[in-house]
């Protein structure tokens, strides 16, 4: 039995089961199957396919882990870090004010300078919230003229805004 056959032709299986099973990607229990693989080689018995047996030792490592003092007391504090980072401070400094109320300015200006088809697909698209389907209608104009325009306009903008992106 050529081991590293064993472990090429079984590594994205192994993989996925442990993805399944512990929902993120784990290299360190990969490598724990194929060693427990290899350790207990000889008592692998030829009545399934052996993928079957490489599999059952997967999902057994994996169980394994889940249960695991250390998976829990990471999966506890990750909890409560994810829970202070997503607690955020929703006072909004003088600095930050003025910086977005000077952005807004700068997109409006970006906005009124482009040329008046532009202008209108914009508006109507992205602060009207219409789609190209009716946009289309309102202006009587074929969607592909809608897309051209939007995306030129869209174009233009960026580079207009360039300092902002």
């Amino acid at each position: 039995m050529n081991f590293k056959d064993i472990i090429n032709n079984n590594k994205q299986n192994v993989r996925n089961i442990i993805r399944l099973i512990t929902k993120e990607t784990n290299e360190d229990l990969e490598q724990e199957v194929f060693v427990r693989a290899w350790k207990n080689q000889d008592k692998y018995e030829e009545r399934g396919h052996f993928k079957t047996w490489i599999n059952t030792i997967a999902k057994n490592i994996s169980k394994d882990y889940l249960k695991s003092a250390d998976k829990k007391v990471q999966q506890t504090s990750t909890a409560e870090e994810e829970v202070i980072n997503s607690i955020k401070d929703n006072k909004v400094t003088p600095e930050e004010a003025l910086m977005s109320k000077i952005r807004q300015k700068r997109i409006i200006q970006a906005i009124e300078g482009l040329k008046p088809k532009f202008k209108e697909v914009i508006m109507l698209s992205d602060i009207e919230g219409y789609t190209y389907e009716e946009i289309a209608k309102m202006l009587n104009v074929p969607i592909g003229t809608i897309k051209s325009r939007i995306y030129n306009a869209k174009k233009e903008l960026a580079l207009r805004l360039e300092d902002l992106l």
